[in-house]
């Protein structure tokens, strides 16, 4: 009797301190689920200020602390790579029907040794990004006017490929690492953190990325017109953009199919319950 009241108080409490770290959990899958929008305008910023420097190389600051230098001066293939790791496997997921990774296996089961090449996954991206974060403050980077305008259409699907690659980092990277630190097991999605990470995302894009991001996309074809050699740099940010805008073209496509569907399906359903009825009135 004593330990069954013990074993039933034992887990009273172990439900109250998992209750108390459901909101910290949401809030750290919301921040580093940014990690993603920010890595597109790190890299924005970045290939904003290295084209200045180009086609100015006068303005260039004599000397340099040691974060604005890295911000500056380090090669971004390991970051593209990551992000474009990130697009390529989000788009695949897209293009198929199931919530799953190719051969039918998770995105943490694919990986050699699963949960912790994750965790370091994650852990390389968030000091890539908080370091080139840091130090475009400190350079002062910032967005430019090119004169080029994306139209309304461009930026819609952007922006709704962004949503559906965070969406793919956060269920498939963000929330097994954060589920696996704060209880150990993976916990469902609930909607309030669908709602989190798309009003953050919503923020993060009015604040800064609406204006800021097309710097990927607007450099590469800016140097193609003036004749300047287009770096890799250039090129792997303009394909991170249209694959992101693939992204959402394709997400676009299948929610019309499925309006679609769901409107024939009903549709049918009233012809059949017609005929049925009419069949009993015979």
């Amino acid at each position: 009797m004593a330990l069954n009241i013990w074993q039933h108080n034992e887990k009273k409490t172990m439900d109250s301190t998992a209750l108390k770290r459901h909101p910290f959990r949401i809030i750290t899958t919301a921040l580093l689920s940014l990690l993603l929008p920010l890595s597109f305008l790190h890299l924005a910023r970045l290939t904003t200020a290295r084209y200045l420097l180009d086609i100015d190389s006068n303005s260039a600051p004599a000397s340099l602390s040691l974060l604005p230098y890295l911000f500056l001066h380090t090669n971004l293939t390991l970051l593209h790579g990551l992000v474009s790791i990130v697009c390529v496997l989000s788009l695949v997921h897209g293009l198929s029907s199931a919530r799953i990774m190719p051969l039918g296996l998770p995105l943490e089961l694919i990986l050699p040794s699963r949960l912790n090449t994750v965790c370091i996954f994650l852990c390389t991206l968030q000091v890539m990004v908080g370091l080139g974060m840091e130090g475009g403050v400190e350079s002062g980077a910032e967005g430019f006017n090119f004169g080029y305008e994306r139209n309304l259409l461009s930026k819609l699907l952007f922006f709704i490929g962004l949503h559906e690659t965070m969406l793919y980092w956060s269920r498939k990277v963000v929330k097994p690492v954060v589920d696996d630190a704060f209880f150990g097991s993976r916990r469902e999605e609930r909607w309030i953190e669908r709602m989190i990470m798309a009003a953050s995302l919503s923020t993060l894009w009015w604040w800064r990325l609406k204006d800021e991001v097309e710097s990927l996309v607007v450099v590469a074809e800016v140097k193609t017109e003036l004749l300047i050699s287009v770096s890799l740099t250039d090129f792997l940010s303009w394909w991170l953009y249209y694959l992101t805008v693939t992204t959402g073209i394709v997400r676009v496509i299948k929610s019309l199919l499925w309006v679609g569907f769901v409107l024939v399906s009903s549709k049918v359903e009233n012809i059949a319950n017609d005929f049925c009825v009419n069949e009993e009135v015979v």
